[in-house]
């Protein structure tokens, strides 16, 4: 089985796009995780570079603003939809709302179903806060009654919600890492999403707990015998990346962790 390393736009969204792919494949990855504006010029600038540096491509829907649900839903599929016809290897979305009820966010991974049936484009739901998939608990009962639902495993938004390394929820958690296609290998801790960073010594909990979980994940697409996983390695900007106090200079270098992630991962899974 192949892993495909992928990096993030998040936090480099300042840098222009063909300088920005060059220093991702000067990395050593092998595509670029984002979104895509609607705009045709401004999305064929992204897909043209790609190409251009011989990148894949994964589309992510991050964010719908509306709180409404029928206009949630509009503005859900329109988003998909684009996303599509970037032609990624897959859409990841963060789907739904932690308020709207079971039903509510069911209708909008029935439609993702839809657009995925529709686009032959596979579409992923990634675990995290504010969406259906906020709780280790809660997604479990999704995974449960949606059989055909399959996630991106970002693991580091269970333990904060939780505040625990989920310890007292393996079966949850065991159902999710049967379920995942794509991981995102930040790492979490019970106050937060995010750690400073994973080289420091204080933090080896933390990354053995998501460690363990990453490897579940490596080991059971082997055993299926997997063409292919993919990893994001998602450590994010400010605010997830902390900031001192008054000068507001980042602790630790984002792309820097970034790197070490998935110079990390690449090594341990190769």
């Amino acid at each position: 089985m192949k892993v495909l390393f992928f990096c993030p736009r998040w936090g480099q969204e300042a840098v222009e796009w063909d300088v920005f792919l060059k220093k991702v494949k000067q990395a050593g990855y092998d595509g670029v995780e984002a979104s895509l504006p609607y705009a045709e010029k401004e999305k064929a600038l992204i897909l043209n570079g790609l190409e251009k540096h011989n990148l894949q491509f994964i589309a992510q829907h991050y964010e719908t603003t509306e709180k409404d649900f029928d206009n949630h839903y509009q503005q859900f599929e329109q988003r998909l939809f684009n996303l599509a016809l970037g032609k990624p290897l897959f859409i990841n979305t963060q789907t739904g709302k932690d308020y709207y009820t079971f039903e509510q966010n069911k209708q909008l991974i029935d439609l993702a179903r839809t657009v995925s049936s529709n686009t032959g484009v596979k579409i992923l739901h990634e675990t995290h806060r504010g969406k259906f998939s906020f709780a280790a608990h809660i997604a479990r009962t999704y995974l449960e009654k949606i059989e055909d639902l399959r996630i991106t495993l970002d693991i580091s938004h269970w333990c904060n919600t939780a505040e625990s390394f989920l310890h007292d929820q393996e079966e949850a958690v065991d159902l999710a890492i049967s379920r995942t296609d794509h991981i995102h290998s930040r790492v979490g801790y019970p106050e937060g999403p995010q750690i400073t960073d994973p080289r420091a010594p204080e933090w080896k909990e933390a990354l053995d707990f998501h460690l363990k979980c990453w490897d579940a994940v490596v080991a059971k697409k082997r055993a299926e015998n997997a063409p292919v996983l993919t990893v994001t390695s998602e450590f994010g900007a400010p605010p997830y990346l902390p900031l001192l106090p008054y000068t507001k200079q980042p602790v630790v270098s984002q792309w820097d962790v970034n790197v070490f992630m998935m110079e990390l991962l690449k090594e341990r899974y190769k």
